[in-house]
């Protein structure tokens, strides 16, 4: 089998582009595609699916592992070439935005697998839909902006550690899989990338409302430079002394900033609230 290499300088040559606009890069290292590889849960009966297979540098690796893999792409011509390229392989490319996946249609009631070198400009809303869809999957491997991975992992108390962090780990468990120099892709983008591993879960032991754990999640950032009880009379519209008094009777400092906070301390601040 061609190097990752050899398979993109082919397609390259023979007129394949990569389009800046649609933030597309190519992987052309075998040492990420191996890891990404054995970073991901991959069992013949598990249903795949890979989101931005580009070229099909991953996916051609990636098939022969399962019995059926759907890989979506949204531009026409990559399209074109991975049918060219992927004929005889039990592979249904799916020609539509990854935003508007329903997992559902694609296997049923089972749990799949996901797969993905996501767009950097749209990393985030592409995770939370997909985070959306537990129902339907065990896990996800994902290569983003370094940047992003550090948000994702970052633990309370970390400069980096905010909502998004939060919004990843009360549905998964995150782990770090390798960073990956912008010199494994061409054209080289100008930032580095990380692979992470999701295993999706729920939260051991997370027993309040998620829309109001998030209300208070996001007015306890709302300004992040300033004290929690400052933060949350603003965010929440209510009086400073009735912030202070119900952050004191959940046991939570005012002055304590938000990045301070354990998810545990937020469900305890939820309920002072509710």
């Amino acid at each position: 089998m061609e190097s990752a290499a050899e398979y993109t300088q082919r397609l390259v040559k023979n007129g394949a582009r990569a389009h800046k606009s649609m933030g597309q890069v190519f992987l052309m290292s075998d040492e990420v595609i191996d890891r990404i590889v054995s970073a991901s849960t991959l069992e013949p009966d598990v249903p795949l699916v890979e989101i931005g297979p580009g070229l099909g540098v991953l996916t051609r690796i990636l098939a022969p592992r399962v019995h059926k893999m759907w890989a979506v792409e949204l531009d026409n011509h990559k399209i074109g070439i991975l049918n060219k390229e992927l004929s005889g392989q039990s592979i249904e490319i799916v020609n539509q935005d990854a935003l508007k996946l329903d997992l559902s249609e694609l296997w049923g009631e089972k749990k799949g697998y996901l797969v993905g070198n996501l767009p950097y400009y749209i990393t985030s809303p592409l995770i939370m839909h997909f985070l959306e869809q537990a129902d339907r999957l065990s896990g996800m491997t994902i290569m983003v902006q370094k940047e992003v991975a550090d948000r994702i992992a970052a633990p309370p108390g970390s400069k980096t550690y905010g909502i998004l962090s939060i919004a990843v780990q009360i549905s998964a468990q995150v782990t770090k899989v390798m960073d990956v120099l912008p010199s494994a892709f061409w054209p080289a983008p100008k930032v580095t990338s990380a692979v992470i591993r999701l295993d999706l879960r729920p939260y051991p032991g997370f027993n309040v409302d998620t829309k109001s754990f998030f209300r208070v999640v996001k007015a306890a950032f709302s300004q992040r430079r300033k004290t929690l009880g400052n933060s949350l009379t603003g965010g929440l519209g209510l009086k400073k002394e009735e912030v202070i008094e119900r952050m004191q009777g959940a046991g939570i400092a005012d002055g304590r900033r938000a990045e301070s906070l354990s998810i545990e301390e937020f469900q305890v601040l939820t309920k002072a609230f509710q």
